[in-house]
């Protein structure tokens, strides 16, 4: 009868773990498959992923141009009308603070409202930022979305 406890690998499918350096009757004795001496048979050998040779990298060749702004990028955190609509009742004021006691953010440092799913419940929304259509599914439900910085 077939079971779980009776279940194992094909033969064949399994291979031994490579053993080195332990003695040459072994096979992988010696210099442990990694050739004789040099700069990769020793240990620590990693070279940087840039690293050329002792030629110029690329890396210092090119000039540098440009800005990046992603340090200084906001990240908000996403809630759905769905997910508001099932954890609050109606004529609730929901703000940044109630939706992490809700367990809807976990940071909660910037929030932004997105429209997916329908409202029947009417709330006021104190959030970061508003996407066009929920503010307007906001507003059609009865309730209010207010901008908070």
């Amino acid at each position: 009868m077939i079971g779980l406890n009776t279940l194992s690998p094909a033969k064949g499918a399994k291979h031994r773990r490579k053993i080195v350096g332990r003695g040459v009757g072994t096979g992988h004795g010696r210099t442990s498959t990694r050739g004789s001496k040099g700069q990769n048979s020793r240990s620590g050998d990693g070279k940087m992923s840039y690293f050329e040779g002792g030629q110029t990298p690329i890396v210092r060749r090119m000039p540098k141009r440009g800005f990046s702004n992603a340090m200084f990028r906001s990240q908000y955190e996403i809630v759905n009308l769905t997910s508001i609509e099932s954890k609050f009742n109606a004529g609730d004021e929901i703000t940044i603070a109630k939706l992490k006691e809700a367990g809807l953010v976990k940071k909660g440092k910037l929030v932004k409202v997105l429209a997916n799913g329908d409202l029947k419940k009417n709330f006021t929304v104190k959030a970061s930022a508003f996407s066009k259509t929920a503010q307007e599914k906001i507003a059609k439900a009865g309730g209010k979305a207010e901008i908070i910085k």
